[in-house]
């Protein structure tokens, strides 16, 4: 794997391993609201996103107004994955666009929003959701996106166009990462989004050399699972992943997997955690630090 550039503006020796641990869905219900400020607040979490479609955005863009200190980005979201409790579109309601299903809510699965959507929407809902974000009174640290939904070669536009028009960072892996395919899905949109990446890396665009999540599917405590994670990153930028919740009757009612998200947030809310960290010599960074290199 070749020297991510970034390091060297980050003040970064080769050797280093550079990681954001970050928390997605970030108003997504209140229990993602409140494991985000305290993991944060802990000192195990350095960034985390924010979902301007969820009906608890006004909420967490309150606090994130009031507090300029924390690194928070835009969730881009164009999917609505969960059986009861569903989100749609802040910038249109007409079926013609691809962005709404049959219930008028976003796609549940990216795989429907790709082969429906089209792209002048996306760029427009994307465009609307980042503007919603700015529009709160919070200065985003970056881009990223909700289950990679815009991994695709007629919506990845729609994304990278908002990064670039804001002078942000894109949550975006190299090309060659391990599980790179399983993050794009199809051989051609693959190969088509590699040669994309590989062009806006060198373009001055900040890549990831992994990403790594915590499990959703593990109910139980995850310190070993995360020891082991940490423990196997290689040199370079991580986008640590994890989908951090308290424990709460609605998140119990949003979501199957709400055991592994309490979990989550559980397993990094310890001090263990922070001695792994220590003993890992995990350099820990956030996305501000990629936005404020970028832009220099």
């Amino acid at each position: 794997m070749s020297f991510n550039p970034f390091m060297k503006k980050l003040g970064l020796s080769v050797l280093d391993r550079a990681v954001i641990v970050h928390v997605d869905d970030v108003g997504m219900c209140l229990s993602s609201i409140e494991a985000f400020f305290e993991l944060y607040d802990f000192g195990t979490v350095t960034s985390g996103s924010l979902m301007a479609p969820c009906p608890w955005f006004p909420e967490v863009a309150r606090r994130c107004a009031a507090r300029p200190d924390v690194d928070v980005g835009i969730h881009a979201t164009l999917t609505s994955e969960w059986k009861g409790y569903r989100w749609g579109p802040v910038s249109t309601r007409d079926p013609d666009s691809g962005l709404l299903d049959a219930e008028g809510y976003f796609p549940r699965t990216s795989e429907e929003l790709q082969s429906r959507a089209k792209p002048e929407a996306a760029m427009r809902e994307i465009a609307a959701q980042v503007a919603m974000v700015y529009a709160a009174g919070i200065e985003p640290t970056h881009i990223d996106t909700h289950m990679f939904s815009v991994a695709h070669e007629r919506l990845i536009d729609a994304y990278i166009s908002q990064a670039i028009e804001h002078r942000i960072p894109a949550m975006l892996p190299k090309p060659d990462i391990a599980g790179f395919e399983s993050i794009v899905a199809g051989y051609e949109t693959r190969d088509c989004l590699a040669g994309y990446l590989r062009e806006l890396g060198e373009k001055g665009m900040p890549l990831l050399d992994a990403v790594v999540a915590m499990p959703l599917d593990e109910p139980c405590d995850q310190t070993e699972t995360v020891k082991r994670l940490f423990g196997s990153l290689k040199e370079g930028i991580t986008h640590f992943v994890l989908h951090a919740s308290t424990d709460s009757p609605e998140l119990r009612a949003i979501t199957p997997d709400w055991e592994s998200r309490v979990w989550n947030y559980r397993t990094m809310h310890s001090d263990t955690m922070k001695r792994i960290m220590e003993s890992e010599g995990i350099v820990l960074i956030g996305y501000r630090d990629l936005r404020d290199a970028l832009r220099k």
